[in-house]
């Protein structure tokens, strides 16, 4: 792995998400980043580099966030660190492959884009998840009834939605801690 690009990303993403506090942010790339990884040690054939970089880019271009259009801002990053262009159209269609909304019942084809998939969508579930959802449910205004709705219509389908056995795995607990906290939400909500 390079890991001197890999540090120059970390900084990257640290400058393109500055204030960002809806839960797409520099924190939670680094925790798809470390995600990806440590999946990554269980499919020694994947190209770590590849599986880095796109984890870490992978929001740099989100629609929510930025009005870019071809994975621009992630391009020029890769580009001003001399990435060669076979690998930038590797990652950028790793990266056009993790959204859910986008990609609703796609596979990515690569199990690099497999894994950058997976380690995105296990920092949607679990306690961090949870987090996630109210922090962009309060910046766009949702009631906490309309987050709790994320969670039916996304969060407790994405456990059934893992790509490799090993975010498989790792989805089984936060996925169940999700259930207890509805669960516990409702007990605390019935009226």
């Amino acid at each position: 792995m390079n890991e001197e690009i890999i540090e120059a990303a970390k900084v990257y993403i640290q400058k393109i998400f500055n204030n960002n506090s809806d839960g797409h942010d520099e924190n939670h790339s680094l925790r798809v980043y470390r995600n990806a990884i440590q999946i990554t040690k269980a499919y020694p054939e994947c190209n770590v580099t590849l599986v880095a970089l796109s984890s870490l880019l992978h929001d740099v271009d989100d629609h929510k966030l930025f009005a870019t259009k071809d994975n621009m801002n992630a391009r020029q990053f890769l580009k001003s660190h001399s990435v060669k262009d076979e690998d930038i159209e590797l990652i950028c269609q790793i990266i056009n492959g993790v959204s859910f909304s986008k990609n609703k019942g796609k596979q990515p084809e690569s199990i690099e884009g497999k894994i950058v998939q997976d380690a995105d969508r296990i920092d949607a579930i679990g306690a961090v998840g949870i987090a996630r959802t109210f922090a962009y449910g309060g910046k766009a205004g949702r009631p906490l009834e309309s987050s709790l709705q994320h969670f039916k219509d996304k969060l407790l389908l994405l456990k059934d939605k893992m790509n490799t056995q090993e975010a498989k795995r790792i989805a089984e607990s936060r996925h169940s801690y999700m259930e207890e906290f509805l669960s516990e939400f409702q007990k605390e909500t019935e009226m």
